[in-house]
């Protein structure tokens, strides 16, 4: 802490005394967004949603409705807040997505009020640009203490719809789906008008 002070303060000193850094040198560009970045803009906004969660093999999935306020962080993060109920219990969540230039993937990370665990995505969008695929590793709801493989999707239908997926990988290598979630994006509230009298 007091190193880290200390340069700060040199830092400070070094403009003070050296107008001719300060006045001449500019500072380093910034990274602009780029265009995977941009497909990121079609999740941004306000969504209200109807879940389906496969709790047990056989059973009827639990039903549960939820909204998403999505907001973009600087061109290049998506910010997701969600708020829903499981159960009778609320259930919040925080789901942030990017790219990473470097790994020609989009990165993200899911948390939520239900458990510890920090979800660690990446993935791809499909050709058709409609369709991305994230990939992770995470607690296996079906047996505690054990992790498994997700493959979760987001498939855009339209600006105003968008379908998502959560499957686990089951030690025969085959795919089951635990949740669905079919979303659509909230109608901008009416503006009152008034007529001229």
């Amino acid at each position: 802490m007091i190193l880290n002070k200390l340069a700060t303060f040199g830092f400070i000193a070094l403009l003070a005394v050296s107008p001719s850094i300060a006045a001449h040198d500019d500072p380093p560009a910034t990274p602009a967004p780029q265009k995977e970045h941009d497909w990121l803009k079609q999740l941004a906004g306000e969504w209200e949603s109807d879940a389906e969660i496969h709790m047990e093999p056989g059973k009827p999935p639990v039903k549960s409705k939820g909204t998403e306020s999505g907001r973009m962080l600087g061109g290049f993060w998506l910010i997701a807040d969600g708020k829903s109920e499981v159960m009778g219990m609320p259930f919040t969540n925080v789901f942030t997505l990017g790219y990473d230039a470097e790994k020609k993937k989009y990165v993200g990370t899911w948390v939520d009020s239900m458990g510890g665990y920090l979800w660690k995505y990446e993935g791809s969008v499909d050709a058709s640009g409609k369709i991305l695929t994230l990939d992770t590793d995470g607690p296996c709801p079906l047996a505690p203490g054990k992790t498994s493989k997700f493959k979760e999707t987001i498939e855009l239908k339209s600006k105003d719809n968008k379908y998502f997926t959560s499957s686990i990988q089951g030690d025969d290598g085959k795919w089951t789906t635990l949740v669905t979630v079919n979303s659509r994006r909230k109608a901008a509230p009416a503006t009152a008008t008034t007529s001229a009298k």
